[in-house]
C-alpha cells in the first residue's frame, strides 16, 4: 500500500491554491486591515477565525495601524531565492530513501516479525502485541506524513529554481508575524530554512566575513555559549574541516553533520568557502542570511517590565564578557534541590534514580516555553521525551513529574518579579472574563488586541445519514471562558511585546535601507549589516520598556472595566482596582541594554 501511494505520489502533479505559494512579483501593500498581499486573491492582515468579529471591528475603528502596515510591508518587500547547490543535494538523499540523521524520511516500512493472533494467549502478552502493532502503525502514519510535508516543500523549490520570488506577511491576533504561504518559507525546519538565501546579494565587507564565521559557530553548536571572539577562532581553527564539508558533503569526514541544525551550517560553510576562495573576500556578494536570536526573549521582556536586575543578568539584558546560560543555571539548581532530596533525611527514591540525569538539555524546552504559558502537563511531557533512554520506562512518568515541579519552583526563584507580572496578568484576565468581557488591549504601536476564548457552542447538524455536532469557542454570542482567558494572558501579552519590538526594529531598517526578515524573536539581516541592525534591536527595546506598559495596560483596564461587577461561585464582587495590585519594580537601569554584547545569544 506505502508503495503504491508513493509510486502514485512521484508521479503526479501538485495543483495547489496560489495563496498557498510564494509571488513572482513584490506583494500589494497592505493599505487597511483587509487590502494587501496577493493582487488577485482576497486577504486579511489579522488571521482570525470565521465567528472571531470582534477584533475586526476593532481594526476598522483603530485610530491608526500606519506603524504595524508599515512594518509588514517591510517584511514582504524583499525577495528570497533557493539555494540550488542544497536542493539537489536534498533531492538526491530524499530519492535514494532517506537519512534519519538529516532529517529526510526514510523508505523504511518499520516491519517486526510479530507473532499471530493466538487464542490461548496471555492477557499480558497479547496486549504488549496489540500495543507493538499501534506503535508501528503511528510511526509508520507519521513517516508517509513527514515524508510527503517534504516531498511538497521540494517540488515548490524545484519549481521556484533560478527565480526570485515574495513572501507576503499576515499576523495572528497579537501580531505575531508569518509569511502567508505555508509550504516554502523561512519559518519552517532546519532544511526548509537553508534553502532559502536573499534573492539580492551585498558585498560582506570586513565585518560580514566575521558575522558569518561567528554564525556558523553558532549555528554548530559546539561554541554557542562562548564569545563572538571565541566563536571567530574556533571557525578559523577548523576552516579545513569547514572547507570537507563544503567540498564533499557526503563522501568527506561530515563536521557539518554534528551539528545541532546540520543543513543551515553547511549552506553557510559554502558560502564562507566561496567567499574565501574569491580572491577577495571582503566584496565577495554574500545572499547568505545571518540570524540573530533572541536570549530567551519572553524572559528577557519580563525582566524589563519589573525592572529585575538579578533576571536580566539570567537573560542578557546587561553586558558581559560571556552569554549568561539560563538554561545550564536552571539545570544546576534543580539538580542542587534533587541532590538534597536524595540524602538520607529526605530519601526521595526518584531522586536518587535521577542521579547524574539532570543537565541542560533536559531542562531547556520547559525553560523556554513556560514563559509563554506552558502547563505542568506540557512540561511534564518536554522533560519525558528528553528522559527517555536514559532511566527505565516504569521511572519516567515519576521522574519527569519530579523534575517538572523542581523547573517550576526554581524558575519563580530565579525570576520572582516576572512570576508577579505574570499573577497579575492572569487574575485580571479572569476578573475581566467573569465580568462577561474577553480580555483586550492596545500594544505601544497601536494594534488592538482581543483574546478570542469564549465558552464552546455547540451546533447540531441533523440529516438522514448521520448526526454532527460542530464546537465552536470563538464564537463571540457565547461568555468569554474564565479558565482559558486566565491562562492564555500572560503569554499573550508577551508575544504582542515581542512583536511590536521586531516591528519597531524594521521600521529602523527601514529608514536605513537594510534589508530585514525575522522568525518572531530570530532577526535576520545581510551580514554587513548586522551590526547597524542589533543597534537598532537595543535601542528600540529600551525605548519600548521606557514606556510605562503594565500601567498604561492597568490604566486600559480601569478604562474599560473598571467598577464592573463578576460573579464567583459564592457571591456577586465588584472588580478591584488594576492599578492597585501592580507589582513593583526593581532597580534595573534600561539604558545598560544598549550595550548589552549578548543580547542575542
Amino acid at each position: 500500500m506505502y508503495t503504491r501511494l508513493r509510486n502514485k505520489a512521484a508521479a503526479m502533479s501538485f495543483n495547489m491554491d496560489s495563496s498557498e505559494i510564494p509571488m513572482r512579483v513584490p506583494p500589494q501593500p497592505w493599505t487597511d486591515a483587509t487590502n494587501g498581499a496577493f493582487l488577485l486573491t482576497p486577504s486579511s492582515v489579522v488571521r482570525t477565525h470565521y465567528d472571531s468579529f470582534h477584533q475586526q471591528l476593532l481594526l476598522k475603528a483603530a485610530d491608526s495601524l500606519s506603524p504595524v502596515l508599515d512594518s509588514l510591508n517591510y517584511l514582504s518587500l524583499y525577495p528570497w531565492r533557493v539555494n540550488n547547490r542544497i536542493l539537489d543535494m536534498a533531492i538526491d538523499i530524499f530519492n535514494q530513501g532517506g537519512d534519519k540523521s538529516l532529517d529526510i524520511p526514510t523508505d523504511e516500512l518499520f516491519d517486526k516479525p510479530l507473532p499471530k493472533y493466538i487464542k490461548d494467549i496471555d492477557e499480558e502478552t497479547r496486549k504488549k502485541i496489540y500495543k507493538e502493532r499501534f506503535a508501528i502503525k503511528k510511526e509508520n502514519a507519521e513517516n508517509f506524513s513527514l515524508k510527503m510535508t517534504l516531498l511538497y516543500n521540494l517540488s515548490m523549490c524545484n519549481h521556484f529554481r533560478d527565480c526570485l520570488f515574495w513572501l507576503p506577511h499576515n499576523m495572528d491576533f497579537r501580531g505575531r508575524v508569518y509569511p502567508i504561504p505555508p509550504h516554502l518559507s523561512h519559518m519552517s525546519s532546519d532544511l526548509s530554512r537553508s534553502l532559502l538565501q536573499f534573492g539580492v546579494g551585498q558585498p560582506l565587507g570586513r565585518r560580514g566575513l566575521e558575522w558569518l564565521k561567528i554564525h556558523i559557530a553558532t549555528l554548530h553548536g559546539a561554541k554557542s555559549k562562548s564569545s563572538l571572539n571565541e566563536r571567530l577562532e574556533y571557525t578559523d581553527s577548523i576552516i579545513d574541516d569547514i572547507a570537507d564539508s563544503a567540498d564533499k558533503p557526503l563522501e568527506g569526514r561530515g563536521w557539518w553533520r554534528t551539528a545541532d541544525v546540520p543543513w543551515q551550517t553547511l549552506a553557510a560553510s559554502m558560502e564562507l568557502m566561496d567567499a574565501l576562495r574569491s580572491g577577495d573576500p571582503e566584496n565577495f556578494i554574500s545572499h547568505t542570511t545571518i540570524h540573530q536570536d533572541g536570549s530567551c526573549n519572553g524572559l528577557q521582556h519580563y525582566a524589563a517590565m519589573g525592572r529585575d536586575v538579578y533576571g536580566a543578568h539570567q537573560v542578557n539584558l546587561v553586558p558581559s564578557e560571556k552569554p549568561a546560560n539560563l538554561y545550564a543555571e536552571v539545570a544546576k539548581l534543580v539538580d542542587e534541590k534533587r541532590k538534597v532530596d536524595a540524602t538520607s533525611d529526605k530519601n526521595v527514591e526518584i531522586a536518587k534514580i535521577l542521579e547524574g540525569k539532570v543537565h541542560r538539555k533536559v531542562v531547556k524546552q520547559t525553560v523556554m516555553t513556560v514563559v509563554y504559558g506552558v502547563t505542568f502537563v506540557g512540561g511534564r511531557l518536554q522533560i519525558e521525551k528528553q528522559l527517555k533512554g536514559t532511566i527505565p520506562d516504569k521511572h519516567l512518568f515519576e521522574a519527569s513529574s519530579y523534575l517538572c515541579g523542581l523547573v517550576f519552583e526554581s524558575l519563580s526563584e530565579m525570576f520572582e518579579r516576572s512570576r508577579k507580572i505574570q499573577d497579575w496578568l492572569a487574575s485580571s484576565a479572569r476578573k475581566i472574563a467573569l465580568a462577561g468581557h474577553p480580555t483586550q488591549w492596545v500594544t505601544p504601536i497601536g494594534l488592538p488586541v482581543v483574546q478570542p476564548y469564549h465558552r464552546k457552542s455547540i451546533k447540531k447538524i441533523t440529516s438522514k445519514i448521520q448526526r454532527l455536532q460542530l464546537l465552536n469557542n470563538s464564537d463571540i454570542t457565547f461568555p468569554p471562558n474564565p479558565v482559558k482567558q486566565r491562562s492564555a494572558m500572560p503569554p499573550n501579552f508577551v508575544h504582542s511585546l515581542d512583536s511590536t519590538h521586531m516591528m519597531l526594529t524594521a521600521l529602523d531598517c527601514q529608514k536605513s535601507g537594510i534589508p530585514f526578515v525575522a522568525v518572531h524573536d530570530s532577526y535576520w539581516a545581510h551580514g554587513r549589516n548586522i551590526d547597524e541592525m542589533n543597534k537598532f534591536c537595543r535601542e528600540q527595546f529600551v525605548a519600548l520598556h521606557s514606556q510605562p506598559i503594565l500601567k498604561d495596560l492597568a490604566n486600559f483596564f480601569e478604562d474599560n472595566f473598571g467598577g464592573l461587577p463578576y460573579k464567583t461561585n459564592k457571591e456577586g464582587k465588584m472588580v478591584t482596582s488594576f492599578l492597585k495590585e501592580l507589582p513593583s519594580q526593581g532597580e534595573l537601569d534600561l539604558n545598560c541594554i544598549k550595550d548589552s554584547t549578548y543580547f542575542f545569544s
